[in-house]
């Protein structure tokens, strides 16, 4: 596969950053690819691995490692590296839908598996890098062309959300033949992708693009329309044959402190997506979001939502950026009891962060911190009051503690809020009488089926599983559609 020996040849080389000190001035992705030779070189280090663990999707002590849409990563390695691009174009796309996103967005579950990056070997093969060359040449060569179903089904699939799930469902069943309708609450299809991810991490004419496409294709869009609100499910259930609820999970855990009302607290997703609209109706002109020039912003939650926030923050001419999360600091290398090919529990300091470290000097996260209190004057933030946390067991009962004598103020003018989320926000799943689990998503008649409690409902991605990646709401998807197929046809052949 490739060259037997090339990843002894060839160092791992990713897409090199563009200097913070520049793309801090602006909200264009930051990237810069490879030249053609050189990723040819990349893709000539994957392995003929007897089992291509970077592809498995096998779990492993509980935790899933590889890809989760199985894709077939040594097969288009091979073609990319002998330039046979239309060739590693279809293998591609074979099981991947939408690989101009995972190939932005995704953190390479499959990288982190590939065998060429265990301990006895070198360093993994730069999966993700090429899963987005492929992509982006083939748009650009023009091979991505509509593929219009010759035969069309009497069949019609109403699909409510047009985030990574919805869309996927509405390619798959489109592709089948079906009649699909997509309904989306917002004002442009993409969910998460759209108004959830900011511009610098994906630009969003690559989404407009694959929508583009999709409409080419013959699937129908009806955007700001908010099944259960302005849109009756009674009417669709009668119009429509069948039902994918694919409204992610939107539902934002709160902040409960005391004066968690004051203004200048926001949840992140509601922060970012008001940047975005901003930045893509007048480039920031309008003014229509929180302005954070020249302010203290203290952002809660240290995951990829946070560091979405902190780098946004940075670009808008914030004083400071304070990320606060409430677990430890992770080890800068591999534990023993987390070993390869698991996802590395390791410390990852992201572009927000990096971006952060180069205006300050330090890392803007505090590790086993959370907020007590929060501060007003006249009604708006002023500062908060922090303390030292950490998890103790007692009684096969693990608590969080707060340290006595760690109490520390800290100015502030606006607080974000990415602490997760609590499932999804379930008016819509109500209005159509499908059944909500415990943790707030939306119960199938067993973990490995996609149909609700409700007559020909079916649903697919955050919505059912919980907050997660977009690769596994692009691989629930494709499974859901596949059920819907059966389900409508007797037989599937998705």
């Amino acid at each position: 596969m490739a060259l037997s020996n090339g990843f002894l040849l060839y160092p791992k080389k990713e897409n090199a950053l563009i200097a913070e000190n520049l793309r801090l001035k602006n909200f264009k992705e930051f990237h810069e690819p490879l030249d053609e030779e050189e990723r040819k070189r990349q893709a000539s280090r994957c392995m003929d691995c007897g089992v291509p663990m970077c592809q498995s999707a096998i779990k492993l002590a509980g935790m899933v490692t590889g890809c989760p849409l199985h894709n077939l990563i040594p097969e288009w390695n091979d073609a990319l590296f002998n330039g046979q691009f239309e060739n590693a174009v279809r293998r591609l796309l074979a099981t991947s839908n939408f690989p101009e996103f995972t190939g932005r967005v995704c953190p390479a579950l499959c990288e982190k598996a590939c065998n060429c990056g265990s301990k006895e070997l070198s360093d993994s093969v730069s999966i993700h890098d090429n899963e987005l060359f492929i992509i982006e040449k083939a748009f650009a060569e023009g091979y991505i062309k509509p593929r219009i179903p010759k035969i069309r089904t009497q069949k019609k699939i109403a699909v409510v959300g047009a985030g990574p799930a919805g869309l996927t469902v509405a390619d798959m069943l489109n592709r089948r033949g079906h009649n699909v309708t997509v309904f989306e609450r917002d004002d442009f299809a993409g969910g998460l992708l759209m108004y959830g991810i900011p511009n610098m991490k994906l630009d969003k004419s690559v989404i407009a693009r694959r929508i583009n496409l999709m409409e080419a294709e013959g699937v129908k869009f009806v955007c700001q329309s908010n099944v259960g609100e302005n849109v009756d499910p009674a009417s669709l259930l009668k119009e429509y044959d069948a039902i994918a609820l694919c409204c992610g999970a939107k539902k934002p855990r709160p902040l409960n402190v005391p004066g968690s009302d004051s203004n200048g607290v926001m949840f992140a997703v509601d922060f970012l997506k008001s940047v975005t609209k901003s930045l893509l109706a007048s480039g920031l002109k309008d003014k229509k979001f929180f302005d954070v020039k020249d302010k203290n912003v203290i952002v809660v939650g240290g995951g990829d939502t946070g560091n979405d926030c902190t780098g946004t923050c940075l670009r808008l001419g914030a004083a400071s950026v304070t990320q606060i999360e409430m677990m430890p600091c992770p080890p800068v290398n591999r534990s023993e009891n987390n070993p390869w090919p698991q996802w590395p529990k390791i410390l990852k300091t992201d572009y927000g962060q990096q971006e952060a470290i180069f205006k300050t000097g330090s890392d803007p996260r505090i590790y086993e911190t959370t907020i007590k209190e929060i501060y007003s004057k006249d009604g708006n933030v002023s500062g908060v009051k922090t303390v030292q946390v950490e998890f103790k067991t007692e009684g096969g009962k693990r608590e969080l503690v707060e340290r006595e004598g760690t109490e520390k103020d800290l100015p502030a003018d606006l607080i974000l809020i990415a602490a997760g989320f609590l499932g999804c926000e379930d008016y819509t799943a109500k209005a159509f009488g499908a059944e909500l689990s415990p943790r707030g998503t939306v119960l199938t008649k067993n973990e490995r089926t996609y149909e609700t409690s409700a007559e020909k409902v079916f649903t697919a991605g955050d919505m059912r599983r919980g907050q997660s990646l977009v690769v596994w709401a692009i691989a629930e998807g494709r499974e859901c559609a596949r059920e819907i197929d059966k389900y409508l046809m007797g037989y599937t052949n998705i």
